[in-house]
């Protein structure tokens, strides 16, 4: 996978597909809300989200993606459904840095939530 399929695949939920492409002390600050720290703690964090996607109707829209040398912004919206009513609306943008091996190293996440 190249940078940009590998971060968009990240924001869009897809995590399976990403966990290889994760350093081993790879950081994810999630602005205001949490970080996390090394793989281990990512893929926890991605696991639980994994989950809640199961239990809704999930339509995540990817806007852009911008890509220059190890750094991949991925902006777009997910909006979450339940018995056909929303129950939540993000638009969110992504920063990743990838290190030389071609995997993320650092992922920044501003999530704004619809009220």
């Amino acid at each position: 996978m190249t940078k940009p399929e590998i971060a968009t695949a990240f924001s869009n939920g897809d995590f399976d597909k990403t966990n290889d492409f994760i350093a081993d002390d790879a950081f994810w600050e999630v602005v205001e809300e949490d970080k996390f720290i090394g793989k281990n703690a990512i893929a926890d964090n991605c696991n639980q989200a994994s989950q809640y996607f199961k239990s809704v109707t999930t339509n995540f829209k990817t806007l852009n993606v911008i890509s220059e040398n190890n750094k991949v912004v991925v902006n777009g919206t997910a909006e979450f459904i339940r018995n056909s009513k929303r129950i939540s609306f993000v638009s969110a943008c992504d920063l990743y840095e990838f290190n030389d091996s071609n995997q993320i190293q650092k992922i920044t996440s501003y999530c704004i939530q619809a009220k």
